[in-house]
């Protein structure tokens, strides 16, 4: 389908979506959340995909928040439904069962934070931006700022941002747990395609389970957890890809000690 505010390409078992609003810093209007919504559920039911990065069209930014023209005559009603939007896409998101990049090149502020934390690894230029900006305006992080921040980077970091509104650079959001990596501008796009092919070549049934066991067992007590993990990984065996890996590292190891 055409969508307005996303470009949509495929770079082999890569999807790339775009956010494509660079006259508004790709801010987030209830448009483009609902289009951003439909374009990771149509990933997910697409099984030719196999891992997915999320950007922003131009240099400046990733995303820089939340569109606050749009927000600015809400009701406290609309502003409930308008959270709750944004909430329901960064959990597709993070609950899509295949992997999802963010690269982020610029600002990634407020909306754009919570979108890039919802993502399951970020990679940054040097250039990039990160913050928390919502207390400046009165307001507090609407899109899942507080939580995912809180189990991403800790307490601490949670406080600081959400309390401050100051933005950091990427190496800081980098010492802080929020970064994957952080590359040379130069670097960002081929460190993101190397990443994005690596993950799509992963056994996709096993990509999945590591995402469940970490981002659903990890919300558990740890008991709970490790039972999950236990019934994903006996589940693995049922499956061709962990046959078919399992011979395949078998022949390379007898290829090493044999020589053949």
């Amino acid at each position: 389908m055409a969508y307005r505010n996303l470009e949509i390409a495929n770079r082999g078992a890569v999807r790339i979506v775009t956010v494509n609003r660079p006259d508004k810093l790709n801010a987030l209007n209830r448009d483009t959340l609902n289009e951003l919504t439909l374009a990771f559920t149509q990933a997910a039911q697409d099984d030719a995909v196999r891992a997915v990065v999320l950007a922003g069209a131009g240099e400046k930014a990733f995303v820089a928040g939340a569109d606050i023209a749009e927000m600015n005559g809400y009701t406290p009603v609309q502003a409930q439904a308008f959270s709750r939007t944004g909430q329901r896409l960064m959990s597709t998101i993070e609950r899509l069962g295949k992997p999802v990049i963010a690269r982020i090149q610029g600002f990634a502020l407020g909306g754009g934070m919570e979108l890039a934390m919802a993502c399951h690894l970020r990679v940054a230029s040097e250039k990039a931006k990160f913050g928390q900006p919502e207390i400046n305006l009165g307001l507090i992080p609407g899109f899942g700022g507080t939580q995912r921040l809180l189990r991403l980077a800790g307490r601490g970091a949670a406080l600081e941002l959400c309390l401050t509104g100051a933005p950091i650079g990427a190496q800081r959001a980098y010492e802080m747990g929020m970064v994957n990596r952080v590359v040379a501008p130069e670097a960002l796009d081929p460190t993101v395609d190397a990443l994005a092919d690596q993950l799509a070549a992963a056994a996709p049934l096993a990509a999945a389970g590591v995402l469940d066991a970490v981002l659903l067992g990890g919300e558990t007590p740890l008991d709970q957890g490790l039972e999950f993990e236990t019934q994903a990984f006996a589940l693995a065996f049922a499956t061709e890809d962990m046959r078919e890996g399992t011979s395949a590292f078998l022949e390379k190891r007898k290829a090493q000690f044999t020589g053949r």
